[in-house]
């Protein structure tokens, strides 16, 4: 049995060797463009599928299904990233673990890229019949196992390079990646929307922001390339104490009870991101009956907020501590379902979009951007990314990738209420919030 120390051999942000200010400042200013860049990358061409599975896939893949169906098929080929994710997250986090951070970030990197510009030239329904839907999936298959290694590997890459005392700042750093990689996502659907008319559109016009990401891929690969290998991980390298079975050693003493916990605790984040940034868009078109273009750009425009305000969620957890932000942005977020709701049942636009900007805008906001430094806080650097991977990847099975479905299903069990969705996810703040209290200082590796 593998035996981890406590702390980690490895302080997080301490280069083994001696580095004059110039040379920490380049480093760090490489680290936080590889990291920014690179997730924004990842999660535009994670979360363009989820935007095209709400506005275009469900007619051009499933068209022989009514609406209803259709949306559900749609949205379970989304769900499928999500089930495929933790395959991803166990084996770059092994990689991320034995041969370390950089390498394996820019894998994925290429994975993903190829994965979302192949969706771009797929063949429709009509086209080649119900091979169609078949590749989309095996694509999406693919696009969730690059994404498995992704988030983990870039919150190291920030956190293990970060000053001691900006941990929780730089730890933010990937999480605008996602916010920016959104509100792009959404951003260029609907400024296609705006340039093609529907025909056009559902034609070729969806096509064009699949196929962008090459340009995207590029510059992110080329940037990660440059990144240096983090201090924390090379002084694990060099005194040859990784861990031989990762996976095996976060489910093993005081790393299991983290492992449990970091589990529970993501519930709530999860559900709220994809309520917010995925089931939105289709509940605003399809139950209230808004315009595309309009919702898209309350998405973008919320996923903006969210970018901005991030890094403060991240000096507020240098100046608390992770935990205590993340535990009361996630009580927040339950605290807001039921008003957000509300908001929505007036069918008003702007009523619709203030909701958005608060719980997706400022809320999410909040609790995210303190989540990677608490969960690299749980492990030590040997079996880190591979601890990250399992938390946030398995999580985002139950989390994540089945809450439009779950929502879409409640809602219509309710006769269109959505109050039983909200309970649900009301449940899920609950949980998280429960499950971070238990996290002990003692716990923590930072």
């Amino acid at each position: 049995m593998t035996t981890l120390p406590h702390p980690s051999p490895a302080p997080l942000g301490h280069s083994a060797q001696p580095e004059s200010d110039l040379e920490r400042r380049k480093r760090l200013r490489t680290v936080v463009a590889a990291s920014l860049l690179g997730t924004t990358v990842e999660w535009y061409d994670f979360f363009l599928y989820a935007t095209a599975a709400s506005l275009v896939f469900n007619q051009l893949f499933f068209p022989d299904q009514s609406s209803f169906v259709g949306t559900m098929l749609a949205f379970a080929t989304f769900a499928v990233g999500f089930l495929v994710r933790p395959i991803g997250g166990v084996v770059f986090g092994h990689i991320g673990d034995r041969i370390g951070r950089k390498k394996t970030l820019a894998l994925t990197m290429f994975i993903m890229g190829i994965a979302t510009a192949l969706m771009g030239v797929l063949p429709t329904h009509a086209q080649i019949g119900v091979v169609a839907p078949v590749l989309l999936l095996l694509l999406r298959i693919l696009q969730g196992f690059a994404l498995g290694g992704e988030w983990a590997g870039a919150v190291l890459l920030a956190v293990e390079h970060s000053p001691e005392k900006k941990r929780g700042l730089f730890g933010s750093i990937p999480q605008i990646g996602l916010a920016l990689g959104l509100a792009l996502g959404t951003g260029v659907f609907a400024a296609l929307q705006l340039l093609f008319d529907d025909a056009q559109f559902l034609a070729y016009g969806w096509r064009i922001a699949f196929l962008l990401s090459l340009v995207l891929v590029v510059v992110g690969f080329v940037v990660r390339l440059k990144v240096d290998e983090t201090p924390a991980f090379q002084v694990v390298h060099d005194l040859e104490t990784r861990s031989s079975a990762p996976l095996k050693d976060i489910f093993r003493g005081r790393a299991a009870r983290s492992t449990v916990l970091g589990l529970l605790s993501r519930w709530g984040e999860g559900a709220a991101f994809n309520t917010w940034g995925v089931f939105a868009i289709t509940y605003a078109t399809s139950e209230l009956a808004f315009e595309n273009v309009p919702v898209l750009l309350v998405v973008t425009v919320s996923a903006l907020v969210m970018a901005a305000l991030l890094p403060v969620s991240g000096v507020l957890a240098d100046r608390y501590d992770p935990k205590t932000i993340y535990t009361v942005g996630i009580a927040a977020y339950g605290i807001a379902v039921f008003p957000a709701f509300a908001l929505f049942g007036t069918n008003r636009l702007i009523w619709f979009a203030v909701a958005m900007v608060v719980v997706f805008g400022i809320i999410h906001a909040l609790f995210y951007g303190a989540q990677g430094t608490l969960y690299a806080s749980l492990y030590p650097t040997e079996v880190r990314y591979t601890g990250l991977s399992v938390v946030y990847q398995f999580s985002g099975i139950y989390a994540s990738g089945i809450t439009p479905m779950i929502l879409t299903a409640l809602i219509a069990v309710g006769g269109g209420s959505p109050w039983l969705a909200c309970g649900y996810l009301v449940a899920t703040a609950v949980i998280s919030v429960i499950a971070t209290s238990l996290v002990k200082k003692d716990d923590l590796y930072l």
